[in-house]
């Protein structure tokens, strides 16, 4: 079926719209960010060092980094075993489970941050990493559990049923079956579970409040652009450019994966 041009131009149109209208906030913090404190107009990266050194980002960004690492592999872990036991085996009380996790799924979790906080402050683990990452992991698991389950149930049985066939075990097949044609559903998985993890903020504000060694990065920027942005924007500018600067480069490298996970998953 042939396209009429002005279709495509029009749909050109709108598209470089809409791109302009996603990448002008982002471009002129950046801008903002090279500004020099005079009014001479020239651009410098001395308000990075300056927001780097004012903020403590490097700990911060190492904070980060740790907690995404700690929750992506447990997520990622649980939910492949998960998966594979929600599709392909007897499961006593499974749709129990399922819908126990859809439930965890749609509840805001909002309105599950005052028990958390008083369960781990009975367990002396406020103001620690495991703060982070233990409540993370539990929202993070429901998600992954469903999207391995669904890539599970979606391989042929024909598959499964030959290597049965030729005596492999149950784990055997998850391992050297599974596994090796699961890359492209986990690598999704991971980048979603990633963007999700780096991002979040009011988990690190509520259950991490005091401790500066274990703060991550967007909390770390809340708390320096409070006190900098009266005195210096364009410095709190570098600093909001240094913490997205991660998630954005991540998100450059692996949309294609994450745009063709998602596609996949919504056709099967």
């Amino acid at each position: 079926m042939k396209v009429a041009r002005s279709e495509v131009v029009i749909t050109h149109t709108l598209l470089l719209i809409a791109t302009a209208i996603a990448v002008f906030p982002f471009l002129s913090i950046v801008i903002s960010s090279l500004r020099g404190s005079d009014s001479s107009g020239s651009l410098t990266f001395a308000n990075y060092a300056e927001a780097w050194t004012r903020g403590g980002f490097g700990s911060a960004l190492a904070s980060s980094a740790l907690v995404t690492t700690a929750v992506v592999a447990v997520t990622v872990a649980v939910a492949c075993l998960a998966g594979y036991a929600m599709a392909h085996m007897r499961v006593p009380g499974v749709k129990i489970m399922l819908g126990a996790m859809l439930l965890g799924l749609v509840l805001p979790y909002e309105v599950t941050v005052l028990p958390l906080y008083q369960m781990l402050a009975d367990w002396n683990l406020i103001d620690t990493y495991l703060a982070l990452i233990l409540p993370q992991i539990g929202l993070s698991v429901p998600l992954g559990v469903f999207w391995m389950r669904a890539f599970f149930a979606s391989v042929p049985k024909e598959l499964l049923e030959a290597a049965r066939m030729d005596g492999a075990s149950r784990f055997i097949i998850f391992r050297s079956v599974l596994m090796p044609i699961a890359g492209p559903a986990i690598a999704t998985l991971v980048t979603i579970l990633f963007l999700f993890t780096w991002n979040e903020f009011l988990l690190a504000l509520i259950l991490v409040p005091q401790n500066e060694a274990v703060q991550t990065a967007p909390l770390a920027l809340s708390f320096f652009s409070g006190a900098a942005r009266a005195s210096d924007p364009n410095i709190t500018a570098a600093a909001a450019v240094l913490v997205a600067l991660p998630i954005v480069s991540a998100y450059v490298v692996l949309q294609r994966r994450l745009i063709s996970g998602i596609t996949e998953g919504a056709v099967k």
